[in-house]
């Protein structure tokens, strides 16, 4: 629909809304409404009257009847059904969002959208009065209204409701995305959430089945006298995990502050001052990349305790997640993308080392030392770091090899103690330590210690963190005094754990990404102050006022070693991009599935996640060389190469990327001279 259109629908809805008001019917000066029932409530209290007063009453038999003699026989079955029903009738009163009305002359219908589900509401002159009629008649799509009246069922077998009064609530101005095609544009969905939620009934059971799966996680550990604490978030150490942390100042103090990336040290000061089991459900915040799987801000609940170990742990993991796919799902057996998880079964047990040797057929216990780690990496083309240790290498090998086959549920235990630096060592095997993580689906779900209480030896390991700190590692967690001081106080052995309530949620409601269960997850500003350019709608893009063009430069593709002739062989075509979605494991690259006007799909890996997130490039239409030679990265092969302009930050030595983007109206595959 052209923007005119749009503006002129949306100014007679503003109009109809002053004409209310003239009138001393402003809906907006209504303070509430006495509902009563839900749609399905609705529902399920007629068929239950319905069964009781017409129980016995046969089924209207048209055997041997011509068609019009049925169709009277079946019209008067009908109208004795009425009768009774009507003479003993279930009022009801109802609210919500009217998303569908037809008009027809003394007698309309419209559906009535509430929490549980829609419900047709027949709404008569006759019934409601002429002038509420009239105004009904100019009602709009997307009006909020109250209903009062009687259930009954139609003709067809559709219960509804018969109107005795309709009362507008909330008068709509904005439109409402079309019926039949919903709102199927990602971004919109995740940047405007109330809208998803009216036009997607699959989205809205999301959200009311995640507020169950925390509802039941709280109701599981209450029952095993888990007591409900709450812990900082604005903290001086982010510790508890391999993460990098937001930064923030606080003004009060003059001092800054990191949002905290775990719950885990403050929930172990509890366990010393003696509260035995404890959890909290809170946010907590990591500076990193978006993808499926991962938000920068996200739901954690950690738990701890007293006198238990992570053989404790896996048992209560095994019965909660057992109890919450029944709550939930109503079945310990659960589909996801048409996969069959069965949590009912006794969840497997693995090794992080039995694991590896189970899928990539290396035993790193016959691994010598760091160097052999190193070069059996080389050999497999694994990548690391030359700070990188034995354990470090048996990590990155698990990671690269055996998660994609963790379909079921299976513990993964007895990591290396160099990944591990809060965790307590083995008795049998001081390389290893007492910890697992839960895969299921591929996806790690948790991860639980037997938590290391000794503390010279947490000193010892905090210093080792400290040194990788140094050495460059941004996710490396630092020395907490107090915390040591607190396990100096003594903390009795105790067995902890994390979930990730996101992605548990992403599992139990069958979505594909993290955003689906987020109602309000991280997107990247569309920053309205910004002008933007003419025509961007069809593919230009305005300047970005940020950038000091002073400094731009095309980015160098080939530095100063290659001629012109060489240069123009190149083959610089369109493409656009089907898909794109973040490296596993990377934090740089960006998977990008592009039409290149071939017909067959097109991958090009491109180091650009740190200025672009995945889905807002889906559409866009770049430049890309298409001739190169396939280049392996990350174990995928990158065919080609996307065209960025780079920015010199004014006074700095960092720089910006950006990818060029084209008019969408040229097609994929044409060739750029």
């Amino acid at each position: 629909m052209a923007e005119q259109d749009i503006n002129q629908l949306l100014q007679v809805r503003r109009e109809k809304l002053s004409a209310l008001q003239e009138a001393g019917k402003d809906p907006f000066q209504i303070t509430k409404f006495d509902q009563t029932h839900h749609s399905d409530e609705v529902r399920a209290l007629y068929e239950e009257h319905e069964a009781k007063l017409l129980a016995g009453r046969p089924a209207v038999n048209t055997d041997g009847m011509d068609e019009e003699a049925a169709k009277q026989a079946i019209n008067d079955d009908y109208n004795e059904r009425r009768a009774i029903m009507d003479a003993d009738p279930i009022h009801v009163s109802i609210a919500g969002r009217m998303m569908f009305k037809r008009v027809m002359g003394k007698a309309s219908f419209c559906n009535i959208q509430d929490l549980q589900n829609s419900i047709q509401v027949y709404v008569a002159r006759d019934a409601i009065g002429e002038d509420t009629y009239a105004d009904f008649k100019k009602s709009d799509i997307g009006d909020i209204y109250g209903v009062k009246g009687y259930a009954f069922r139609t003709k067809t077998g559709e219960i509804s409701i018969h109107a005795e009064e309709m009362t507008l609530l909330s008068k709509s101005l904005q439109i409402l995305p079309e019926k039949f095609h919903g709102l199927t544009d990602t971004d919109t969905r995740y940047r405007q959430r109330y809208v998803d939620l009216i036009m997607n009934k699959d989205s809205k059971d999301v959200f009311i089945k995640r507020s169950l799966m925390m509802r039941e996680i709280r109701n599981f550990l209450a029952n095993r006298d888990f007591m409900e604490v709450e812990t900082p978030m604005l903290v001086e150490n982010a510790g508890g995990a391999a993460a990098r942390p937001f930064f923030t100042h606080y003004n009060a103090l003059g001092e800054e502050r990191k949002l905290r990336i775990s719950l885990e040290l403050y929930l172990k000061r509890l366990i010393v001052g003696g509260l035995e089991r404890v959890f909290e459900i809170g946010r907590v915040f990591r500076n990193e990349g978006v993808d499926a799987r991962h938000n920068p801000e996200f739901t954690l609940m950690e738990l701890y305790q007293a006198y238990t170990d992570y053989e404790g742990m896996m048992e209560l993991t095994e019965s909660m997640f057992r109890y919450l796919a029944e709550k939930v799902v109503g079945s310990t057996k659960i589909s996801y993308n048409g996969v069959e998880i069965d949590l009912g079964k006794p969840f497997e047990r693995l090794t992080m080392t039995d694991a590896v040797k189970k899928y990539a057929g290396i035993d790193f216990d016959t691994v010598a030392d760091d160097e052999a780690a190193k070069a059996l990496a080389r050999e497999k083309g694994i990548e690391f770091e030359d700070r990188h240790k034995k354990g470090d290498i048996l990590n990155l090998f698990f990671e690269e090899f055996c998660e994609e086959n963790l379909i079921q549920p299976t513990f993964i235990m007895d990591h290396p103690i160099e990944i591990s630096p809060l965790t307590k060592k083995k008795p049998s095997d001081p390389t290893k330590v007492e910890r697992f993580e839960l895969f299921i689906n591929g996806w790690e779900m948790c991860n639980a210690y037997s938590e290391l209480n000794d503390p010279i030896d947490q000193r010892e390991r905090f210093a080792a963190q400290d040194a990788n700190a140094e050495a460059g590692d941004d996710e490396a967690e630092h020395t907490d005094e107090d915390f040591l001081n607190a396990l100096e106080i003594g903390m009795p052995p105790t067995g902890g754990i994390g979930y990730g309530l996101d992605r548990l949620c992403m599992l139990l409601t069958d979505s594909a990404a993290i955003r689906d269960v987020l109602l309000f997850p991280t997107m990247k500003s569309l920053n309205p102050a910004k002008p933007q350019a003419a025509g961007a709608d069809n593919g230009f893009f305005a300047p970005n006022e940020g950038i000091d063009f002073s400094n731009v430069k095309i980015e160098p593709l080939f530095e100063e070693q290659v001629d012109f002739d060489t240069f123009s062989k190149s083959d610089f075509r369109a493409v656009k991009v089907k898909a794109c979605q973040a490296v596993p494991k990377s934090k740089k690259l960006l998977q990008f599935t592009l039409d290149d006007g071939t017909g067959t799909d097109r991958t090009i890996l491109s180091g650009i996640h740190a200025f672009y997130e995945p889905e807002e490039l889906v559409g866009k239409t770049l430049v890309a060389i298409t001739n190169l030679p396939p280049r392996p990265m990350m174990g995928i092969e990158s065919c080609g190469m996307l065209l960025s302009a780079v920015n010199n930050l004014k006074d700095s030595e960092d720089e910006e990327l950006h990818l060029l983007m084209i008019d969408n109206h040229i097609p994929a595959g044409a060739k750029l001279y």
